[in-house]
Parts: structure tokens; sequence; C-alpha cells
């Protein structure tokens, strides 16, 4: 008769982990996913199943992750964010969570964690954020969404919109494939403004 596993040989076999990534013990991690090589994930963070977390990937406490999300080498994902299903996060994107970010008080005392107003974000399914963008805190990427590469998100984008640039402005629309099926022209929009 086969002995049954451990709970502790139960999750290693659950997921893959690399040696160098350092997992808290509260981390919920799903089947098949991939955590590569010096990943930090923070306590109560839940991870779906069949996620890939690349290379450098810090995850702060409590995110929340669906399955079959893609995130690439060196992003960081602080509190208050929550990523949907089926989810692509180019490399090196920073997602931020204070919209008024400093390290000290009015008193000059050094900020504790009750101290922090934390905004929440949310990227939901099936949206793509291009390699090197940066998400402002407190906004929410709609469903298959496109952020171009090193674009800075200051507000919302709706479902299936197409947004780049510093900061990132809708110039079009994409399908469930990422393939941009209609585009707004720049020139009548430069137009439009004046």
């Amino acid at each position: 008769m086969k002995k049954k596993p451990s709970k502790t040989e139960e999750k290693k076999l659950a997921h893959f982990q690399h040696h160098t990534a350092d997992v808290s013990s509260t981390a919920k991690i799903g089947k098949e996913t991939k955590i590569w090589h010096y990943v930090h994930i923070r306590e109560d963070v839940k991870i779906g199943s069949n996620c890939v977390i690349g290379k450098n990937v810090y995850i702060d406490f409590q995110v929340k992750i669906g399955n079959n999300v893609k995130i690439q080498n060196n992003v960081s994902l602080f509190h208050g964010i929550t990523i949907e299903h089926g989810v692509f996060v180019g490399p090196h994107v920073c997602f931020t969570n204070d919209k008024v970010p400093r390290a000290t008080n009015v008193d000059g005392s050094a900020k504790k964690g009750g101290d922090w107003v934390v905004a929440k974000t949310v990227v939901k399914k099936g949206a793509s954020i291009g390699a090197n963008s940066t998400i402002l805190p407190g906004i929410t990427i709609g469903s298959y969404a496109m952020i171009g590469a090193g674009s800075v998100v200051t507000k919302d984008v709706g479902d299936y919109d197409l947004v780049y640039g510093n900061p990132a402005k809708v110039s079009g629309k994409v399908d469930k494939a990422g393939n941009i099926v209609s585009k707004i022209d720049s020139k009548i929009n430069s137009r439009r403004k004046k």
C-alpha cells in the first residue's frame, strides 16, 4: 500500500519553487505555478494555478494573483494590488500603492505600517502591461486592455483599451488576442484639444 504524502510533500508537489526563492509559509500557491530565482513572496499572498513568477519578482503581503498569470523578471507588486486571471505583466513593471508617499510623518517620525494610506489597484482578466511601465495607485486596468511598454498609467483604463505614453493615453482598441482593431488618429486628437 502506497503511503500518503505529508502536507510538506504535497506542497512541494503542487508547485515549483526555485531554492533561492523566499516564500512566506502563509502564502498560498496554486498547482503548476513556477516561482523562479530570487523571488520574494510575503505573508498571506494568494497566487493561483499555472502561473509563472519570473526572476527577482517582489510580491508584497496580501497581494492576490489569479490563475494563468505571467509575471516577468524584476516586477514589484506592492500591498493593495489584485491581479485577475490571465494577466501578463512585462519585465520591470512597477506598481505603486500610496498617492502621497513620504518616509516620515509631519512631526519628523519615521512612518510605520499604520501610517501609510494604501490605494487599491486592480488589473482585470486578460490585460497585458508592457515592460518598464509604472502603474500609479488606485488604478483599475480593464479586461484585455493593452498597456504599451514604458507607459506611466495615471488613470483608469477601460476594457480592451490600447494605451501608451507618459502619461498613458487611449490610442485605440484591441481584441482578446491583443491585435489592434481600431486606432485613434493622434493628429485629430491634438486638433480637438486646441
